[in-house]
């Protein structure tokens, strides 16, 4: 299968998941959902592994693999924070920052140079965001406030950072530690639902306690993301290991675009067209971005 195929079977099954997330999000807290969702998610995982030969798998990428999923946890976390207590219209568009964050990152700290598509593309990101959090107001300012005071736009941004490097992490374990895509998902999802798993501990809650609260309904909708979440990560993997991560990522971006035009309709959110408008935009210029 092409590899833009797979990027594209990735973006589907990821906004399904995510409009599928916030309706389960009204009703339960963001760590007990991302807890939960990793034990049915490293349970379906498991069939990856049946045939696994553990002596072809270095201990060194399973240490890097378990690194990164402690940043995959950490950025998880960040948005179903984020989604539970924003429109998911206004929250899942800001993910489509993540190249123009890297290419201002690059340019201030590494010394490189913007190309025209790329500061083209940075300004339509900022002017997408803008027209997202704009307000009837007078104030043209008040997006930046928004912006700058609101904690849980602040989760988009670092989740934003946790997933770029978490990107960057699978190319080399899938390019450089010949690590295969079936022993990835099935090894990176044990590793998520143990780190799930220890923030539960830390935050001093009970385990226990938090599954009783699976009922059949719950089971059925945390079943049906959770084939959804290892379906839109797999298919990212197998295109990550084809073609480059900014390409695959580009056009799984485009899930963005489904979750806000579907799962806000869903949802019946607030000034949904204008919010799909930005949404395109941002896309445009993450696009110009990445393929400068």
């Amino acid at each position: 299968m092409d590899w833009y195929t797979l990027a594209f079977l990735s973006a589907i099954f990821s906004a399904a998941a995510a409009i599928s997330q916030k309706k389960i999000l009204f009703n339960i807290d963001a760590l007990e959902f991302s807890f939960i969702l990793s034990l049915f998610n490293a349970l379906l995982a498991l069939l990856f592994l049946i045939n696994t030969n553990l002596d072809s798998i270095s201990f060194l990428s399973l240490l890097i693999l378990y690194g990164k999923t402690i940043l995959g946890a950490l950025a998880f976390y960040c948005v179903m924070l984020a989604l539970k207590n924003m429109e998911i219209s206004g929250a899942l568009p800001l993910m489509v920052l993540t190249p123009g964050i890297v290419a201002i990152f690059a340019f201030f700290i590494l010394g490189e140079s913007l190309s025209s598509l790329e500061i083209i593309g940075i300004t339509l990101l900022l002017f997408g965001t803008y027209i997202l959090e704009v307000r009837k107001s007078k104030n043209i300012f008040q997006p930046f406030k928004i912006f700058v005071k609101s904690k849980y736009h602040h989760y988009i941004i670092y989740a934003l950072l946790l997933f770029t490097l978490s990107s960057i992490i699978d190319k080399v374990l899938l390019r450089d530690y010949k690590l295969p895509p079936y022993e990835f998902i099935g090894f990176q999802h044990l590793f998520l639902a143990t780190n799930f798993l220890l923030l539960v501990l830390i935050s001093k809650n009970n385990p226990v306690k938090i599954l009783s609260k699976v009922n059949n309904k719950l089971f059925g909708w945390i079943f049906l993301i959770s084939i959804f979440t290892i379906g839109y990560r797999y298919t990212q993997i197998e295109a990550v290991k084809l073609a480059p991560v900014a390409l695959v990522l580009t056009i799984k971006r485009t899930s963005v675009f489904f979750a806000v035009l579907f799962g806000g309709k869903l949802f019946s959110e607030q000034s949904l067209l204008k919010k799909t408008i930005a949404t395109i935009i941002m896309l445009v210029g993450a696009y110009l971005i990445v393929t400068h």
